[in-house]
């Protein structure tokens, strides 16, 4: 008789009536098939753990190489913070791409508004004719000796005091001004935009180009990276070179040695020995000739024969953030009619409105520089018992000590003017 009939049996007992009948082993056989899942449970994670481990190691193989890069290029030495040079490694290992598309979407985020209050003065640059001396006596007024070069037009028909009117910035030359600066607003539209310009007297001043500590790539001799200490007696002005090599395969020289070959079709800043500036589409093939002190490419002309170049619209040309559309910091270029040279900066700027600014200020031909906010540089200089720097162009991401020590990028120094052959000094 089985447990429910026994049950059953007994007095005041009964059976369920439907209870279903269990094995005995029943109990035994729940176990063994939860630890068989709790095997294959662990197996499982087993085997995700060896993929897992697998990935880290390929990805750890495919990745090593450019740690090591990036890890190594942040030890060695700069003269730039940790961010910039980031993006600049980016830049340099197939990060363009990335870079550009990153600065495309925050650059059109932030583009200007137009209209807006208007300014109630302009920066002060260059000095007054009230400039206090280092003795504390008022400066004798400034007097023109011979040709400025005229008052750049204003665009608003009421021009703010001192718009577009050239002050000298340090020690006369033979009785005349070597650097004027200036500044004046760009455009109707934008009436809190400033473009702040230097014309620099060819007579009077010899330009020099250096490589930076890393720009250009190539070169066979870098020098000490910054103004040299003998030169600096004669320092005059100092301001940022252009696109780097990556970025246009721009060609340079010192010297008459190759820093990066010429590329013709490109805009070129040449120095010549005889103490000529020119700028000009290249077309003399991978090498300066023996007449020539310097040159330095930069993407095609902006200006030519006066006129803004028909190409300011042609994308392949600029590119896509460094193109003709995008407004952000720019600097360029240019040569007066007379072989003066003259540089502007200016922010918010796309390639045509700082060729517009070039041209206002009287260039005949001229060519775009560096862009972007940690670049755009101009330095000029007084003389007092040594340098004394002041930043024309207002870049908060750089010192006014730029130049005097080394320097990641490769810049211009302008000079007081020497007799016999223009050569840039090392030393």
């Amino acid at each position: 008789m089985d447990r429910r009939r026994q049950a059953a049996a007994r007095p005041g007992m009964s059976a369920p009536p439907d209870a279903p009948e269990m094995p005995s082993d029943s109990a035994p056989q729940a176990r063994l098939a939860e630890r068989r899942q709790q095997r294959q449970e662990a197996a499982l994670r087993r085997r995700r753990r060896r993929r897992r481990r697998l990935f880290g190691v390929a990805l750890l193989i495919l990745l090593s190489p450019a740690v090591y890069s990036y890890t190594t290029t942040m030890l060695q030495p700069s003269s730039l913070p940790l961010g910039v040079r980031s993006v600049e490694w980016l830049r340099n290992h197939d990060g363009n791409w990335l870079v550009d598309g990153v600065e495309h979407v925050y650059y059109s985020w932030k583009a200007p508004k137009k209209g807006g209050p208007q300014l109630k003065a302009l920066p002060a640059v260059g000095l007054t004719a009230t400039t206090a001396t280092h003795t504390g006596r008022p400066a004798k007024p400034l007097a023109r000796v011979g040709a400025w070069p005229p008052r750049i037009k204003p665009v608003f028909a009421d021009p703010l005091p001192g718009e577009g009117i050239w002050k000298r910035t340090g020690p006369l030359v033979d009785g005349r001004a070597p650097v004027l600066v200036t500044t004046f607003r760009s455009e109707l539209e934008y009436p809190r935009i400033v473009a702040y310009v230097a014309w620099f007297d060819h007579t009077r001043t010899a330009l020099g180009f250096y490589p930076g500590r890393y720009e250009p790539p190539n070169a066979p001799v870098r020098g000490p990276m910054s103004v040299p200490y003998g030169q600096r007696w004669r320092l005059l002005a100092t301001f940022n070179g252009g696109f780097t090599y990556i970025d246009g395969h721009n060609g340079s020289s010192i010297d008459g040695l190759s820093y990066e070959p010429l590329k013709d079709g490109l805009a070129t800043l040449i120095g010549y020995r005889d103490g000529r500036v020119d700028i000009k589409t290249w077309t003399g093939g991978p090498n300066a000739g023996p007449n020539v002190a310097f040159t330095r490419q930069s993407l095609p002309l902006i200006i030519d024969g006066g006129k803004l170049s028909p190409a300011l619209n042609d994308s392949t040309q600029w590119g896509f953030t460094l193109g003709n559309a995008v407004r952000v910091w720019r600097t360029g270029v240019g040569i007066d009619r007379r072989g003066n040279v003259i540089y502007a900066a200016a922010n918010d700027q796309t390639v045509e409105t700082l060729a517009r600014i070039l041209q206002r200020a009287g260039a005949v031909r001229a060519m775009q520089f560096d862009i972007n906010p940690e670049w755009p540089t101009l330095i000029t200089y007084t003389h007092h018992h040594g340098l004394d720097p002041n930043k024309v162009v207002p870049n908060v991401q750089q010192p006014a000590t730029r130049y005097l020590v080394a320097d990641d990028r490769d810049f211009f120094t302008v000079y007081r003017r020497l007799p016999g052959p223009v050569t840039v000094p090392f030393k």
